[in-house]
């Protein structure tokens, strides 16, 4: 018996009437719907199609008016997309429905130009390719308030009253005070197959950090984008509400997306990173890694900040990177190195945000270390200290842009991001940043209005 069959009877002998299917889309924002189960036994292991609207919204489901992929000009066809049956949930507050992840797919290669999930598992084949297989994991920052989406709406996003006050970071007491809470979370990630090694405040009032276990590279950025969406549908359950936006308050630090990331041996399933000689532990296949990811994360740059509030994190001295570095168990560097034994060998990627789509951030970063294995590319010393202090002595091409139209600009050119992304991705991606950064500029914000409106 096929899997989807199989899956089908045991549904009916459960009395299971529908399912769940969702995506996530180009900025990460993830849709889907409920189908009955006779529509899915008629595609669970075949396809089907979905208006291909959806990969040309933006986050106020708006329609970029300057992409070719979709539009009016192509009267919005049905995309073609199949449910992968492994990424299979029991969504335990639905009374145990089932959920799957979807993939948009082309009819010709399988995978689908423009979709986040089908550009990653490109990547993915090309690590193949080299021999390689990906180990990942996400850890998030999100600041959660005694707010509901409609008090916050309200309040025109002002005034929020935090889950709690203060700046606590690591608190026990916050832990002891709210551990019916903690508890209740970490086991709602469990229920859904999205394990947590560990959670906890961060500075700032009423925010958390928590870590994903570790996982190959498809299954870990499928776990993180279900951790962002199910995180909010948590607390919203729960007269709560937390955001994932990459810097709510100036007053505080920004929230982080970081990626830890390994490659391993498929012949052996050895550590390529791990090398017991090296005084780093690194291995030469590592250090190319390394360097690849140094030297072409600036063109990378709006895919793994990729809204207009990305760039308000990445400042000097707010726990965020400015500039394309990397140092030996060094927080302050783009790219730390963690040195450890063959299973803990690693490299965390701190520049991505909360706000960034985990598929792209990880097919960014790893894309970019194989294009740095396949060239040889030799690294560079690590950095040392503060590396603040010393990202103006750095060449130019190693700053990061500081906003989504500049680092748009540079993606846009990349002849690596064609490489990794391709050509229509490169393209489509592109304009839905243009589009976004427009929106942006034909807005008066309060800065201005407080600025200028007596005074000029």
């Amino acid at each position: 018996m096929s899997e989807g069959s199989r899956l089908i009877e045991q549904y009916r002998d459960e009395g299971i009437r529908r399912v769940k299917l969702a995506f996530t889309d180009i900025d990460g924002v993830m849709r889907g719907k409920y189908i009955s189960l006779d529509k899915f036994a008629s595609i669970a292991e075949g396809q089907s199609g979905f208006c291909d609207c959806v990969l040309g919204w933006d986050v106020n489901d708006q329609l970029y008016d300057n992409a070719r992929f979709t539009g009016w000009h192509t009267a919005f066809p049905d995309a073609l997309y199949r449910l992968d049956l492994a990424t299979e949930r029991r969504l335990k507050e639905e009374g145990g429905l089932p959920l799957f992840l979807a993939q948009f797919v082309d009819d010709d290669s399988g995978q689908h130009p423009i979709c986040p999930r089908s550009r990653l598992q490109a990547v993915l084949n090309q690590a193949e390719a080299q021999g390689f297989g990906a180990k990942m994991a996400f850890e998030y920052e999100f600041f959660i308030f005694k707010e509901t989406p409609q008090s916050a709406a309200d309040k025109g996003y002002r005034d929020l009253v935090p889950l709690t006050p203060g700046n606590f970071g690591y608190s026990a007491l916050r832990t002891f005070a709210l551990s019916d809470l903690f508890n209740e979370f970490m086991d709602y990630c469990d229920d859904h197959n999205l394990a947590l090694e560990g959670v906890h405040c961060e500075t700032g009032p009423g925010v958390w950090e928590a870590a994903l276990a570790v996982d190959d590279a498809l299954e870990a950025a499928d776990k993180a984008s279900l951790f962002k969406t199910l995180t909010k549908a948590f607390f919203q359950k729960r007269g709560m509400m937390a955001t994932f936006m990459a810097k709510w308050s100036m007053d505080y630090p920004g929230q982080s997306g970081h990626l830890h990331q390994s490659l391993f041996h498929l012949d052996s399933a050895g550590s390529a990173f791990f090398d017991a000689k090296d005084s780093m532990s690194m291995s030469p296949v590592m250090k190319q890694y390394v360097a690849g990811v140094e030297k072409f994360l600036p063109d990378l740059l709006a895919v793994v900040a990729p809204t207009i509030n990305s760039y308000s994190r990445l400042v000097k001295g707010a726990w965020a990177p400015t500039a394309a570095t990397w140092g030996l168990e060094n927080r302050t560097c783009a790219l730390r190195v963690i040195q450890g034994s063959e299973k803990a060998q690693r490299m965390e990627f701190r520049v991505g945000s909360a706000d960034a789509n985990p598929y792209l951030t990880a097919a960014a970063t790893l894309g970019a270390g194989l294009k740095g294995i396949e060239g040889g590319l030799p690294l560079g010393e690590p950095v040392s200290g503060n590396a603040y202090e010393q990202q103006d002595d750095l060449a130019g091409d190693r700053q990061f842009a500081t906003n989504l139209s500049d680092a748009t600009r540079k993606f846009a050119r990349s002849k690596v991001v064609q490489q990794i992304f391709g050509a229509a991705f490169q393209e489509h991606f592109s304009a839905s940043r243009e589009w976004e950064v427009r929106e942006y500029e034909r807005h008066v914000n309060d800065w201005q209005l407080t600025r200028y409106f007596e005074i000029i």
